[in-house]
């Protein structure tokens, strides 16, 4: 028998809040200056990995100046869970990704399995650049050899982390903070 999942309110009476909103904020809008400068105006799509990217996706893109075509991609290893099993498609692009510069924007760079993924689909399509965008990455060892994000707003701790996008069994994505697990 399957043990019923954790409520929310149970696991954040122990939670560690890693980011405030307001940190995060200013980070972000760092995060879209940054950017404008890379891109110098070029109008490039801004596909956001659902469900986690959300929040952040949509800050970020309020934080640049540059114009986009939007498109969003659902590729997921966690299907609720706490760890990642295969990469599984819920949706991939309909925009046109010829001869574009793509701005993959997801939340979190963990091990890298989803992202390099849907990178490497991205230049299949005819993707001229993918440049990768993360609200964070984890420290620790195991990224898979040949990603990283081209822009990252923090790095976190290699423990579960949720809030801002990210959830825990599919709760806590509307946490205005990031907040980590105890250990």
């Amino acid at each position: 028998m399957t043990a019923p999942t954790p409520l929310l309110a149970d696991v954040m009476v122990d939670a560690d809040l890693l980011w405030e909103r307001s940190a995060l904020d200013r980070i972000i809008a760092d995060m879209g200056r940054r950017i404008d400068a890379a891109l110098e105006g070029e109008r490039a799509v801004f596909l956001t990995v659902m469900n986690g990217a959300l929040i952040f996706a949509g800050q970020l893109a309020l934080s640049i100046r540059t114009d986009f075509e939007f498109d969003y991609v659902h590729a997921t290893r966690y299907r609720g869970a706490t760890s990642g099993s295969d990469l599984h498609w819920l949706r991939e692009p309909h925009v046109s990704l010829e001869g574009r510069v793509v701005l993959l924007v997801d939340d979190i760079l963990d091990e890298g399995h989803t992202l390099k993924a849907v990178r490497e689909d991205c230049y299949k399509r005819g993707a001229r650049k993918v440049l990768i965008v993360s609200l964070c990455t984890k420290r620790h060892n195991r990224l898979v050899e040949g990603i990283a994000a081209d822009f990252n707003g923090v790095e976190l701790p290699d423990r579960y982390v949720f809030g801002f996008g990210m959830d825990f069994h599919e709760q806590g994505r509307n946490l205005p903070g990031i907040y980590a697990l105890k250990e």
